[in-house]
């Protein structure tokens, strides 16, 4: 990176967009996630976050600046989200949620581990629908045709496996 001798000293710059992707893809991708719970959702909307800012963001701004637009431009694109999806209007993210997931990323969860035991302590249908459904993002009707079931009986062994699984974490009394 080099140094306007005209900006502030101090101030970190990216050297080209791919640095700016690749430095901010993971924390606009996990704040969008957590606004609509989506994997697929929050991926199509990062994308549209970062071609809405291709041509507006200078590359020339500042990590802060960088962050800053790319905070305001979740904000519009999760607007237009809701509004395409509700008919509402949604055009407030939580200032200290933002800053949270535009900070750098938290160490590692152990999320994945708790979800492995508590897939290993359930029976192996139950076990393999939760498998397929969550972590192999299939839906209810592949799922259904990879463990060769029916569609309606995939939805039952589903809501059965997450009351197991449920039950298993502590979750239901």
């Amino acid at each position: 990176m080099t140094h306007d001798p005209t900006e502030p000293a101090g101030e970190e710059r990216y050297a080209n967009w791919d640095e700016i992707y690749l430095d901010n893809v993971v924390r606009v991708y996990r704040l969008l996630f957590s606004k609509v719970g989506n994997r697929h959702d929050a991926e199509d909307l990062t994308t549209e976050v970062f071609m809405a800012a291709l041509g507006p963001l200078r590359v020339t701004a500042s990590r802060g600046e960088v962050r800053a637009y790319l905070a305001a431009t979740c904000r519009t694109v999760l607007a237009t989200y809701w509004r395409r999806r509700l008919g509402l209007q949604v055009t407030s993210i939580d200032p200290d949620l933002a800053a949270s997931y535009l900070a750098e990323p938290p160490a590692e969860s152990d999320a994945p581990a708790r979800a492995r035991r508590l897939l290993q302590g359930l029976p192996d249908r139950h076990r393999r629908i939760l498998e397929l459904r969550f972590l192999e993002a299939c839906s209810i009707k592949e799922a259904a045709r990879e463990m060769g079931i029916s569609v309606a009986n995939a939805k039952v062994l589903q809501h059965r496996a997450l009351r197991m699984a449920a039950a298993g974490s502590g979750a239901e009394s």
